[in-house]
């Protein structure tokens, strides 16, 4: 349990971060296909005998390469390339589990293994982590700046490719370490929800962020406990409580929330 605590708030608190320029940017989509699209350099790395984290980086970064390059050199929209993209190496990642005999192999990578990890594993989702926060921390001036108005951030020198590029590599690294937390089906949440969470309760970026870290941390936490003591799946359990921070958000939101809109609505109507 303090393993799968420790793993899961880093992976919280990465995701989150990363969430928040995902909702800015409209790549929601985008880190669903990266999450899919990994799993085949995670069965390969398994049939080697290599950390997950070298095949998942691999084939995270070559898909993303490759919905660019068939929306770059094609009529077809990005959209469109994502989806090709990630069912296809999906679809990959599926036949190579055929070649699997295990069945218990076959739930740990979709649906993760927090409770089992590894002391190599750690040490590896902790240095992934401590990366991606330190370029964060770094550059995350220029990423705000790409996220809200790129053509700005061209005009004052920037290279927005660059920082494109930089941002879907942190994405990567961000869904591996995920991976190892919530599997690659549930991935997509812990990239998605905080992020839109806290879009929800601030229109201040520098608040988004520390909302979005709060509640992944809280429902990390939450998850990990109720899976405890309610003998269910941890990652399902820390999605699950994600989702219940954001249904909240949605309904009670004082801004930007139904509740709110709608009274404000009465108000006009009366007044």
């Amino acid at each position: 349990m303090q393993r799968a605590l420790l793993v899961s708030l880093v992976a919280g608190v990465v995701c989150a971060l990363l969430s928040c320029w995902m909702t800015l940017t409209g790549w929601s989509l985008l880190g669903d296909a990266v999450s899919h699209a990994v799993l085949p350099g995670v069965v390969l790395s398994y049939l080697l005998g290599l950390p997950f984290a070298v095949g998942a980086l691999v084939f995270g970064a070559g898909s993303v390469a490759l919905i660019g390059a068939v929306n770059r050199t094609s009529r077809v929209k990005e959209d469109a390339a994502i989806g090709i993209v990630f069912t296809a190496m999906f679809g990959i990642g599926v036949v190579l589990i055929s070649r699997v005999p295990s069945e218990t192999d076959l739930m740990h990578i979709l649906f993760g293994n927090v409770l089992g990890v590894s002391d190599s594993e750690i040490l590896q989702i902790l240095a992934m982590a401590a990366l991606v926060v330190t370029v964060v921390a770094v550059k995350h001036r220029d990423l705000t700046l790409y996220a809200f108005d790129p053509v700005h951030a061209h005009a004052i020198g920037l290279r927005p490719r660059r920082l494109e590029a930089l941002l879907l590599a942190l994405l990567s690294v961000t869904v591996v370490i995920a991976l190892q937390a919530v599997g690659i089906i549930l991935v997509v949440a812990m990239v998605v929800i905080p992020g839109a969470t806290a879009y929800l309760l601030t229109d201040r970026f520098e608040r988004m962020l520390l909302i979005a870290v709060a509640v992944s941390v809280t429902a990390s936490v939450l998850g990990t406990y109720v899976s405890f003591y309610a003998d269910v799946a941890t990652g399902g359990a820390v999605v699950v409580a994600q989702a219940c921070g954001f249904a909240l958000a949605y309904l009670g939101a004082p801004r930007h929330g139904v509740l709110a809109r709608r009274l404000r609505r009465r108000t006009v109507a009366a007044g």
